[in-house]
């Protein structure tokens, strides 16, 4: 079968460009201006808006009432208590802590997926998984911080930022563990649109009554045009297009858990891009720590090829 007939092929690659997304959130989100839970709803707000043109523009998603007729209360607790939670300790753990410690607890989410689905639906966790895991996850340590672990070091408050990052990190794990048998079910664009849509709804109020913060959309344009233009980008790219390539990636792929390993290519994404576009320098450590972060994501993503081709066993 031809690689752009296979279907397994598709779902790495929606899932790698789902990543891409992600790994340029934080450029748009420091742009814009906004910080902290705010920045959470208007992403929430715009994107969810986004999402519901593409939902009803299409004939295979435009029927939004079904899911919630017959799993409205799963769909609504998953949104509320799972995106919703995620992204709102995601960008509030940011006023606290450093990006790299924020990033470095983040991209410990493809471990908790592992754990999350082992626990959830009894899958194994393997011996490769966790080597390859393991390895990925120093690589990342050892970029973010170009080798010097000090970096790591929490200052004054910065343990309430580190806990939420964590916190972001396990509460979207289990998201995703448990949102993938809807997603087969009702499509990626339908869910994800759902879980923006009550979402919004829900970190609009939250936001407003604890920080007094009442996003209102229609001041957008109010704004400095780098701030709106960084905002809608947000909605658009980071949002709407990323979490829909993301979502059914990982939801199509036959081993969420090893796709999800994709996640720990968010810093080496962001590294380059801070290297291209930015005219950052990179280090030596840091080029080490790229090769060994892509080194342990690829082999895990072709055990299987790896294992028959080394006369091993190729089966997880």
């Amino acid at each position: 079968m031809p690689f752009y007939k296979n279907l397994v092929f598709w779902a790495y690659t929606a899932a790698f460009l789902g990543v891409f997304s992600h790994a340029t959130s934080e450029f748009f989100s420091v742009l814009s201006g906004v910080s902290g839970p705010e920045v959470s709803v208007w992403r929430y707000l715009l994107g969810s808006a986004c999402l519901l043109v593409v939902a009803l523009s299409l004939k295979s998603s435009r029927n939004l009432i079904e899911p919630l007729r017959k799993d409205g209360l799963r769909i609504v607790v998953l949104s509320v208590c799972g995106m919703s939670l995620g992204q709102l300790l995601f960008h509030w753990s940011l006023d606290f802590a450093s990006i790299v410690q924020v990033a470095t607890m983040v991209t410990t989410m493809p471990m908790g997926v592992m754990v999350a689905d082992a626990i959830i639906n009894k899958s194994r966790i393997t011996t490769p998984k966790v080597i390859s895991g393991l390895g990925a996850f120093g690589g990342v340590v050892f970029l973010l911080t170009d080798g010097y672990l000090e970096q790591l070091q929490l200052a004054s408050g910065a343990i309430y930022g580190v806990l939420m990052a964590l916190g972001c990190a396990v509460v979207g794990s289990i998201y995703l563990v448990l949102i993938r048998p809807l997603i087969s079910e009702y499509g990626a664009i339908r869910m994800t649109t759902l879980t923006f849509v009550l979402g919004a709804g829900a970190l609009w109020l939250v936001v407003g009554l604890a920080w007094g913060v009442w996003v209102d959309p229609t001041t957008l344009f109010e704004r400095p045009p780098q701030a709106y233009l960084s905002l809608i980008t947000l909605g658009l790219w980071n949002t709407c297009i990323g979490f829909i390539l993301w979502l059914w990636g990982l939801s199509a792929a036959p081993d969420m858990g090893r796709a999800n390993y994709l996640f720990f290519l968010k810093p080496v994404i962001a590294a380059l891009l801070a290297l291209a576009i930015l005219g950052s320098s990179i280090t030596a450590v840091q080029v080490a720590a790229i090769v060994v972060v892509c080194g342990c994501v690829l082999v895990e993503i072709f055990y299987d090829q790896l294992a028959t081709l080394f006369g091993g066993r190729g089966a997880d």
